[in-house]
């Protein structure tokens, strides 16, 4: 069983849509089984449905205004270089309202309820494909796999914005009694769940680059600390999903394509900028066209 497998990186979540557009629509590949970690649950919907022209669309035109209807911090750009700092103002208006996160994410899960119609959902939920979403469960301290079939429509527009939601910059969720949160702050690869569900080969497309390739800039205020120190976190995480499901398949016969983007997309995540998000889509597309032929031309 073949498995499409994308990892956690918010707005780099536009480089893994250009890679899968390459790998659906020219290499044809048919997948049954699709898995995503944060950002890569906004995408796995849709490319089993191979509406590949509708999520790019989206992808290409989000900002942080699509994100955020509460947004903790704005953007300040300095020599060419983009940093936040607090909005100090929409916090403290957040915290007297009771809000337990700094910030609120309720037009993203506007945004996909608007790109994910109940027919499009109907769909998927009777066709063979399994699509799933992962998130973290704070209060029992584990990872959950939310698969379509399981849920009505409502129930999964819930678990594919749970599943996006990096507190605590965004909402935190309380669902069935449990706080719910960014599935990638439990796993960001989740290649050892496709493996579990049966997968036999996979392509697993990871939004960070095979080798470190840069030092982090000095923090420039607290918030910028807070992300610098969850990126951290997060790339461990992501290391170590990777070894762990490089492992899983040896010992299961399984094999695993990666794709890790090539160069540093953006050492900030959070910041949705429309422009680099349609160019980072069309260098995603051209890196999945480039190591395929790369690999073709080895093998002949």
């Amino acid at each position: 069983m073949k498995a499409l497998v994308i990892s956690g990186g918010g707005s780099k979540g536009a480089f893994a849509g250009g890679v899968a557009q390459y790998l659906i629509q020219e290499l044809k590949r048919d997948y049954q089984l699709f898995i995503g970690t944060s950002t890569g649950s906004l995408l796995v919907s849709h490319l089993a449905l191979n509406n590949i022209k509708k999520i790019k669309s989206v992808y290409t035109s989000v900002n942080n205004d699509s994100i955020f209807n509460v947004c903790p911090f704005i953007i300040k750009e300095k020599h060419g270089t983009q940093n936040i700092a607090i909005n100090h103002l929409n916090v403290l208006i957040n915290f007297f309202r009771g809000s337990k996160t700094f910030g609120e994410s309720y037009n993203l899960k506007k945004l996909i309820q608007n790109t994910l119609t109940e027919d499009e959902f109907m769909y998927l939920k009777n066709s063979t494909k399994d699509i799933v979403v992962t998130v973290s469960n704070l209060s029992l301290n584990h990872v959950e796999y939310k698969c379509l079939r399981d849920f009505d429509y409502e129930e999964f527009v819930d678990w594919i914005w749970i599943s996006c939601n990096y507190t605590p910059f965004m909402t935190l969720v309380k669902k069935s009694g449990c706080e719910y949160a960014d599935g990638g702050l439990g796993s960001m690869v989740p290649i050892e769940e496709a493996i579990s569900r049966g997968a036999t080969e996979i392509d697993a497309i990871i939004l960070q680059t095979e080798v470190t390739q840069f030092n982090r800039m000095p923090s420039k205020n607290a918030f910028s600390l807070l992300t610098n120190m969850f990126a951290f976190m997060l790339d461990r995480i992501e290391s170590q999903n990777i070894k762990i499901g490089k492992y899983v398949a040896s010992h299961n016969g399984a094999i695993i394509n990666f794709y890790y983007a090539p160069t540093v997309l953006t050492t900030n995540s959070l910041i949705f900028n429309k422009e680099k998000m349609t160019k980072w889509w069309e260098s995603g597309y051209n890196f999945a066209k480039t190591k395929n032929k790369e690999i073709s031309t080895l093998e002949n």
